[in-house]
C-alpha cells in the first residue's frame, strides 16, 4: 500500500481494508428473483405468464368440479354414475383397478409381480446411482458392489416370480456364464502347466469356454433343471405356481415389454453402431443393412411379423412364447434406433481423442472402453432417454395383436354395456400412468447430464 504524494490532501489510492462482502439484490435471490428470472423477464415474458395464469384461472374450477368435487367413486355402471353426479365417473377406475394393473393375473398371487416391481426399483437403484437418500456414501459405496451383482441376476428372478415354475431353470441361466468362465480357465491352467500344447494364434480357451457354454444352454442345464425340479418338492421347496403369459395384461404387461426393450436395446445398439463404424466389410456390411431395414419399416408391422411368422425362424418344438416374440422384435427395432443414437455420439468426438488413445499404446477395445465410448455416451443421453422413451409409449401397440394392455383393457371395458360410452376417464388414467414413468425417465436424464457435465466445472 503507497500514499499518494502530499499535495494538500492526503489521499490513498489504494483502500486499507477489504470491504465486507454485501448480499445480493433482494429482487435477485429467493421466490421473487426465481419469478422474474423465469415468469417475467420482460414484457414479452411478463405477459404470456399472465395470460397464462388467467387460462388457468378460467378452467381450474372447472376441471376441479368436474374431477373432483362432483366426481362419482363407487357405482357398478356408467348410468348408476350419472344419476349419482354430473361429474367424472371414477368408478370404473376403481371396479377395475385391479385389471387395470395386472391384467388376468391370479388375485391370489399378485404379490409377485409386486415384489418383482420392488426388486426392479432396488435394482436400478444400484445400477444407476452412486449414492441414495437415507444411506451413507461410506455404506452405499460397500454395498454396491453386490448391488450390481444383484442388478445382473435381477432379470432372472423377475422371470421365476412373475412367471412360476421351478427356480432351476433361471439359476441355470445365471450358470451358463459361469460354466464358460470356469472351462475357458480351466483350460489355460491345463495349457500353463502341462503345455504349452495349444497354438497361440488361436484363442482356444475362449473358444472351449464359449462351446461349454453354448453346450450347457443347449443341453446340460436342461438335464441338471430337469433332475433338480423332479427332487425340489422334497429337499428344495423352491416352486411356484406356473402362470401363462396371456394372464399378463395392463400396466405390468406394459412394463414388462418396455423395461426389456430398453435394457436390451442400449448394449445391442452399442455394438451395432461400433459395427457400423467398423472396417471391416462383412460386419460394416450386415450392421448397414440390419439398421436401415429395421429403421424402414413401422413398428406395427414388426409385431404383425412377431405374432404370425417369428416361431418360424426356430426349431418346431420350441413353442416360442407370444410376449417373448413381442420382446424380441420391439428389442431388435429399438436396438437400430439406438444404434444410430451412439453413432451420431461417435461422429461428435474429435479426431484427437482416437490419435490421443493411439498415442497411448491402447488396441481398439481398450480405447473404445476407457476413452471413445464413455465420450460418445455422455454427449448421447438426451437422444438416448428420447429413444427410451418413444420405446415406451408404443408398448400400446402391442394391443393390435391381441395382447391386452393398458389401452387393450380400455377398449374391452369400453365394449361392456356397463361402461358402453366412458371415454376420458379411462384414457386420463392411462394417460397419467405414461406419464408419471416418463418424466421420471426424463429427470434421471437431466441428473445423469449434471453429474457427468465435467466440462463445465
Amino acid at each position: 500500500m503507497t500514499d499518494m504524494p502530499n499535495t494538500g490532501n492526503s489521499a490513498l489510492y489504494v483502500r486499507r481494508e477489504m470491504l465486507a462482502q454485501q448480499p445480493p439484490p433482494p429482487s435477485t435471490v429467493g421466490v421473487v428473483g426465481w419469478l422474474r428470472e423465469n415468469l417475467f423477464r420482460g414484457p414479452v415474458n411478463s405477459t404470456i405468464t399472465v395470460l397464462i395464469l388467467l387460462m388457468i384461472l378460467w378452467l381450474a374450477p372447472g376441471i376441479a368440479s368436474w374431477a373432483f368435487i362432483d366426481a362419482t367413486w363407487n357405482a357398478k355402471s356408467l348410468s348408476e354414475c350419472r344419476q349419482l353426479g354430473e361429474g367424472a365417473c371414477w368408478a370404473v377406475i376403481v371396479e377395475r383397478f385391479g385389471q387395470f394393473i395386472y391384467g388376468f393375473y391370479p388375485a391370489e398371487e399378485r404379490w409377485r409381480p409386486n415384489l418383482a416391481f420392488l426388486l426392479m426399483l432396488l435394482a436400478f437403484a444400484f445400477a444407476l446411482f452412486d449414492e441414495v437418500p437415507g444411506v451413507s456414501k461410506e455404506v452405499w459405496a460397500r454395498i454396491r458392489p453386490g448391488g450390481l451383482v444383484f442388478s445382473a441376476v435381477f432379470p432372472f428372478i423377475a422371470y421365476w416370480l412373475i412367471w412360476g415354475g421351478s427356480i432351476w431353470g433361471p439359476i441355470g441361466l445365471v450358470a451358463t456364464p459361469v460354466v464358460g468362465y470356469f472351462a475357458a480357465v480351466g483350460v489355460d491352467k491345463l495349457n500353463s502347466q502341462y503345455g504349452p500344447f495349444l497354438p497361440d494364434t488361436l484363442p482356444v480357451p475362449s473358444i472351449v469356454g464359449l462351446v461349454a457354454a453354448l453346450v450347457w444352454l443347449l443341453g446340460g442345464m436342461q438335464l441338471v433343471a430337469g433332475a433338480l425340479t423332479a427332487i425340489s418338492p422334497e429337499f428344495f421347496p423352491l416352486w411356484l405356481p406356473a402362470v401363462e403369459s396371456k394372464s399378463l395384461g395392463g400396466f405390468l404387461l406394459a412394463t414388462i415389454i418396455g423395461v426389456a426393450g430398453i435394457v436390451l436395446s442400449l448394449p445391442i445398439g452399442i455394438l451395432l453402431a461400433l459395427g457400423r463404424r467398423s472396417g471391416l466389410f462383412f460386419i460394416q456390411t450386415v450392421c448397414i443393412v440390419f439398421i436401415e431395414c429395421m429403421r424402414g419399416v413401422p413398428l406395427i408391422t414388426l409385431l404383425f411379423v412377431a405374432s404370425t411368422t417369428l416361431s418360424f425362424l426356430f426349431p418346431p418344438d420350441s413353442n416360442l412364447d407370444e410376449l417373448l416374440r413381442v420382446v424380441i422384435m420391439v428389442t431388435i427395432f429399438a436396438s437400430a434406433y439406438m444404434a444410430e443414437v451412439i453413432r451420431g455420439g461417435l461422429a461428435s468426438l474429435p479426431p484427437g481423442q482416437y490419435e490421443a488413445a493411439d498415442a497411448m499404446g491402447l488396441n481398439y477395445w481398450q480405447a473404445t472402453r476407457l476413452i471413445i465410448m464413455p465420450q460418445a455416451l455422455k454427449v448421447s443421453i438426451p437422444n438416448i432417454v428420447n429413444t427410451f422413451i418413444g420405446l415406451f409409449k408404443d408398448t400400446t401397440l402391442v394391443a393390435v395383436i391381441g395382447l391386452l394392455d393398458v389401452i387393450g383393457l380400455i377398449t374391452a371395458t369400453r365394449a361392456d354395456s356397463a361402461w358402453n360410452g366412458i371415454n376420458w376417464e379411462l384414457y386420463i388414467f392411462a394417460a397419467l400412468f405414461f406419464f408419471i414413468a416418463c418424466f421420471a425417465m426424463s429427470r434421471y436424464s437431466m441428473y445423469l447430464e449434471r453429474k457427468l457435465a465435467t466440462d463445465r466445472r
